[in-house]
Formats: C-alpha cells, structure tokens, sequence
C-alpha cells in the first residue's frame, strides 16, 4: 500500500468519526443539567403552595434542584412575559393560574400571548371555588339566594379578591346564569374579601376554597352554599355543588398548569410532562390537596393545551359581556 492510499484512508476514517467527535447540541444533552427555576406570578396562597410542593417532589426525579421563583406584580403579567421571553431550553418554566388566561381579555395590552407565546406541559390540579353567605342573610341554599335575588335587585352586595379575579368573574357569571344584579365589592385580595362577608361589610363572598373558608363554615361564622364545581369537596362535605342546585354552568376552578416558552424541544416537554405525572399520582400529593378542597390532575401537553384555550374563550366572554375592564 502506497503513502497516497493510506492517506486517503485515514482522511476517510476521520470524516466517518466527526460527526461522534463533534460537541453534541445543548437540546440533545441530558436534560436537566442544571437547576430549573419555575416562575410564581403570586407569591401567596394556592400557586405559592403548589408551585413550592412541586419543587420539593420534582427535584429527585429530574436529578437538578427546582427553584420557584416570584416574579409578582401586573396581575401576574410579569412573570407571564419573563417567561414567554425565555430561552426555549427547559430551565425557565411557568406555574400559570388562571390570570395567564384572563388577563389578556382583561387588559388593553399585555406582553405574551398564552396560546401561541406557550408550550403546555400539562395542567396538574385545581381548586374550587366557594360562595359563602354571612349568617344574617336569609337564605340557606343557593336557589334561596337566587330567589332573595331576583326580588331585591342590587340589594345584596358579594366580595371578591379584586377587579378581574377568579371570584370576581364568578360572580359576574352567576348574575349573567341567574338574571340578577348584586353589587360586586372588590378587595385588596381573597381573604380581605372573605373577611369583610365575615364581618357584615357584605352579604357575600366567592372565594377560593381553602383551609380558613371550611374553617369559617364549619365553626359557623359564615354558610356555605355552593361548591363551584361538579362536586362536593371533603373539607366541607355539607356544602352541595352549584350543579346541585341546578346550575352546572356555575362553575370557577383555580387551576394550575406547568408551561413552557414556546419552541421547547419535544424530549424536554415529555420529559417534564412524566415526571409531573409521578408526582401529581403520589398518594401524598392527593392528600396535600384534599385538605383544601383540591385534586392533582395529569394529561398531556395536548390536553393542557386545550384546555388552556377553553378557559380563555370562556372567561373571555364573560369579561366581554359583562364590560369589565383592569382598573
């Protein structure tokens, strides 16, 4: 063999080997290789405890610690933006409540768009809401209200966490459902809105549903008459589901879904997407939940993503109906 031919194999076998020699792309790599933060738009109540809960659970599992982040302040609409504005890597996630849907319907402008500006990793639980009644009100049930209603227009008064909340909304769609009109009050958030039905300053309350709106009810300070859900929930087993009382549509769930910049590689999304599912089906997890009224949830992206936009048609109306706009 000449000095031309095994030159010529060794230019061969050095072109054969480069592709295995190159430095492998960073979506390609073990993922996660380094701590991946979540984004909490709320510091405070359900997101704050899911968000922290869900660090905790999902760090063995993905082998890199999982940092919750606040990014408070706007209605939720900075983290929403830092987030949509991330790097598409897997290490910048978002724990989205249901302001990332709302407030877009709600605001003249906001900086992301959460149907495109997103990908959906998976919704992984929710919480009801409860409406609540002080004790001097003079009804039991919920048809009672409606009745109460219908025959003292804007007599009655409900409190809500603010312009714009869940339970604000709620009770917007409770009016359009029931053909009444009742003041809204709104507070500095839930559980100032919640004290103030407590203490006489309004009739009612829509609330979330946590472990001081069963404590108010069970000790008596306040009534219970309408799970806003499908369903009963195990804090307060006596208060019937507004389905019950004949309004399936009466229904506002404070949900929680895991999200990602759009644009996240595909590994990365199931990746993320079956180590949620894992902790969310911990017994654990379930229990955790229960005791506010809550259930963990699991699907895939495609779920969540659907989901994600029935919310955002289905509040967006109700916004637009009812010509709410953020103060």
């Amino acid at each position: 063999m000449n000095l031309r031919s095994i030159g010529t194999r060794i230019c061969i076998i050095a072109l054969s080997l480069a592709p295995a020699l190159a430095p492998r792309p960073a979506s390609a790599q073990a993922y996660p290789a380094k701590p991946v933060r979540i984004a909490m738009p709320f510091s405070t109540g359900g997101t704050d405890l899911v968000t922290r809960w869900l660090a905790l659970k999902l760090a063995p599992g993905l082998g890199q610690q999982i940092v919750p982040e606040p990014r408070t302040g706007a209605g939720g609409n900075i983290a929403f933006e830092a987030v949509a504005r991330a790097a598409p890597d897997g290490y910048s996630l978002l724990m989205a409540p249901p302001p990332f849907v709302i407030n877009p319907n709600l605001y003249a402008k906001v900086g992301y768009d959460p149907l495109r500006d997103f990908a959906p990793v998976m919704q992984i639980g929710s919480i009801p809401s409860l409406l609540l009644s002080h004790p001097s009100v003079p009804v039991k049930t919920l048809r009672e209200l409606i009745a109460l209603a219908r025959a003292q227009p804007n007599k009655l008064s409900y409190s809500s966490g603010g312009i714009g909340s869940t339970p604000h909304l709620a009770g917007e769609l409770f009016k359009s459902l029931t053909k009444t009109q009742i003041l809204h009050v709104p507070y500095k958030g839930g559980t100032q809105g919640l004290i103030g039905a407590m203490s006489g300053e309004v009739d009612i309350s829509i609330a979330t549903m946590s472990a001081a709106s069963a404590s108010y009810i069970n000790d008596g300070k306040m009534r219970g008459l309408a799970i806003l859900d499908t369903k009963r929930v195990k804090a307060v087993p006596q208060v019937p589901a507004a389905a019950e009382a004949g309004l399936p549509q009466f229904t506002a769930i404070n949900w929680y879904v895991v999200a990602a910049p759009a644009g996240t590689p595909r590994a990365i999304i199931e990746r993320l997407n079956a180590e949620l599912t894992k902790v969310m089906l911990l017994p654990e997890t379930r229990e955790r939940l229960l005791v506010v009224g809550g259930e963990p949830a699991t699907g895939t992206p495609e779920q969540a993503a659907e989901f994600l936009r029935t919310e955002f048609t289905r509040w967006g109306k109700v916004i637009k109906d009812a010509g709410i706009r953020a103060e």
